[in-house]
């Protein structure tokens, strides 16, 4: 009885989403990520400008030959956490790679980005405070109701308290100043944001969130997902962009983006932090080893971007045009400098309607609305590539043209 119920129930939910027009459908792919893709029902390739492949290198021959080597050399799976037999030697020579390029003391790598976020906070806190930006990527999220529910404090009558998170109004620094000073009572205050918020494509104010920092004894964490390897003058990520490297504690961020664009991701920090993740944060104890394929496709990655600059240069060309020539069509852009340009529609079903239309057109986007972003901010997140050529950004711009004036958005 109680299964049938609860299968009237998922169907009710399910109804509710697709009349709400935020039923999110996945249209399947048929070829390799990259600059163009084939998509199962459509006739012939579509430009792609969803993907978050900032760099090209999804796809590209250099790491696929070293991803084929990897497996030839290390196989295909280690069968096992790291803790046991699964820690081979490209391991800690990745994890030495990305500290050196990051300039931290030491990285832990993670299955993912995610997985170092859920892991972090349960090891390095304890009844102390999170202060959070109020855009903080949902995994941070995640890691700091986790976090809260483990160092919980039972009190009388079965009731409980928890270790508190604030959340301050995103990148509002003297939201921020207050928080920092109602809670100089805590043992320890950490301070979490993204890097570069994955929604807007705007930028954490590092530097002054730092000062803050220093100016009432507090841990910064920074989750820089959508940076590494691109973003900052040689692709160091949002610190190198603040010049504030070696003032931010603790960076996570993945190989499933710009690095490559498959799995795994880490967090890069101190020698006593990374020690202490590596001895218990569950994510890390309990899950299989980072493929050796992935690890040594990425250690060819950054021996790429580390001689050559060439691959961020071209995506900030590539960027700043297209947000010139989308702004200039008429349409609601957040401004920024990031290769994430979020064009601005607000109504779910016309949001889902243009992104339909644009791929019937040969451009590939997808509609993003609740509960990924907030209620009434339904958008088309475009994502530029380094590997767009001029002819892809105009092309694109002529479709976004067509089918905006198609659906009354531009004139």
């Amino acid at each position: 009885m109680y299964a049938k119920e609860a299968k009237e129930y998922y169907e009710k939910e399910l109804q509710s989403i697709i009349e709400g027009g935020l039923y999110k459908d996945e249209l399947l792919i048929d070829s390799p990520q990259g600059r163009k893709i084939g998509v199962e029902g459509h006739r012939g390739k579509v430009l792609n400008f969803c993907a978050n492949n900032y760099l090209g290198l999804a796809n590209n021959w250099r790491v696929k030959l070293a991803a084929i080597w990897g497996i030839i050399r290390w196989g295909y799976g280690l069968s096992s956490v790291p803790f046991i037999c699964g820690t081979q030697t490209i391991h800690k020579k990745l994890e030495k790679k990305l500290s050196e390029f990051l300039k931290t003391e030491d990285t832990i790598l993670y299955s993912s980005c995610e997985a170092a976020n859920i892991g972090l906070f349960e090891v390095i806190l304890g009844f102390d405070v999170i202060i959070s930006d109020q855009l903080s990527h949902a995994t941070i999220i995640d890691g700091a109701r986790l976090w809260q529910v483990i160092n919980k404090k039972k009190l009388e009558q079965g009731q409980a308290l928890l270790p508190e998170v604030r959340v301050f109004k995103h990148s509002d620094m003297q939201d921020l100043e207050k928080h920092l000073q109602e809670t100089q009572d805590k043992r320890f205050r950490l301070i979490a944001v993204d890097g570069v918020f994955s929604m807007d494509g705007d930028i954490a104010p590092l530097e002054e969130i730092c000062d803050l920092a220093e100016k009432y004894n507090a841990l910064v964490l920074v989750d820089d997902s959508h940076a590494t390897g691109f973003f900052g003058p040689t692709g160091r990520g949002t610190p190198e962009y603040w010049g504030v490297i070696d003032r931010v504690d603790i960076i996570t961020s993945t190989m499933g983006k710009a690095l490559g664009g498959a799995v795994g991701g880490f967090t890069s920090s101190s020698k006593e932090i990374i020690d202490l993740l590596r001895q218990r944060s569950r994510p890390r104890l309990f899950s299989n080893a980072v493929p050796p394929v992935v690890v040594v496709a990425t250690m060819k990655i950054l021996d790429m971007i580390g001689k050559t600059t060439a691959l961020r240069d071209k995506l900030e060309e590539n960027t700043a045009y297209f947000r010139k020539g989308i702004g200039g069509l008429g349409f609601d852009i957040q401004p920024g400098i990031h290769p994430i340009i979020p064009v601005m529609l607000y109504d779910a079903q016309k949001a889902v309607a243009m992104a339909k239309r644009l791929v019937e057109e040969g451009i590939y986007v997808r509609a993003f609305s609740f509960p990924v972003v907030p209620k009434g901010q339904a958008r088309i997140r475009v994502q530029i590539s380094a590997t767009h050529t001029r002819k892809d950004l105009d092309f694109a711009l002529g479709k976004f043209a067509k089918v905006g004036r198609e659906l009354s958005i531009i004139k």
